[in-house]
């Protein structure tokens, strides 16, 4: 697949259906014709939409169609929002106070639109209790309420109880 359209030359079908560079609907034309309308309008010969049937060219000026591209992409790329996932890391034991801050954090990260990835990390004889992580993982569950959706239930995964949780749009 091209990233640029074909231009003048490089349009190798026989009939091409031609839009004039006021936009106007010209129809379908040989090749060579198109051309030389082209070159009378001194402007490129551009194959606009290379997938119809037959392709469609337009009369316009290649550079300044370029240029309008690129800015269509790059304003289209500065408004597209990357959703990042965050990460919270908890033991099962959490002090309140510690709990409070975390889930303040978990806050922050869900208004600011970013899903939220929750770790319960257990280590040498807590292991033993996983009840005490998912104690705690239910409990973030239904403070955070309906302005999360769960995207992935608790689970263990080795030494650690993950659970993602995800703006609601």
């Amino acid at each position: 697949m091209r990233d640029t359209p074909r231009v003048n030359n490089q349009i190798t079908v026989p009939t091409v259906r031609v839009v004039d560079e006021s936009g106007d609907m010209v129809g379908v034309l040989p090749l060579k014709e198109a051309l030389k309308l082209a070159v009378q309008a001194g402007l490129d010969l551009v194959e606009v939409s290379p997938n119809a049937s037959p392709p469609v060219c337009k009369i316009l000026d290649f550079g300044k169609y370029k240029y309008e591209l690129q800015k269509k992409r790059h304003e289209a790329r500065r408004k597209q929002k990357v959703i990042e996932i965050k990460e919270i890391k908890l033991r099962p034991g959490i002090s309140e106070h510690d709990y409070d801050v975390k889930f303040r954090s978990i806050i922050k990260f869900i208004k600011e639109g970013d899903k939220v990835k929750v770790t319960m990390q257990f280590r040498g004889r807590e292991m033993m209790h996983h009840e005490l992580g998912m104690k705690v993982l239910k409990r973030i569950e239904q403070e955070l309420g309906e302005q999360v959706k769960i995207e992935q239930e608790a689970k263990m995964e080795g030494k650690q109880l993950v659970m993602i949780v995800a703006p609601v749009k």
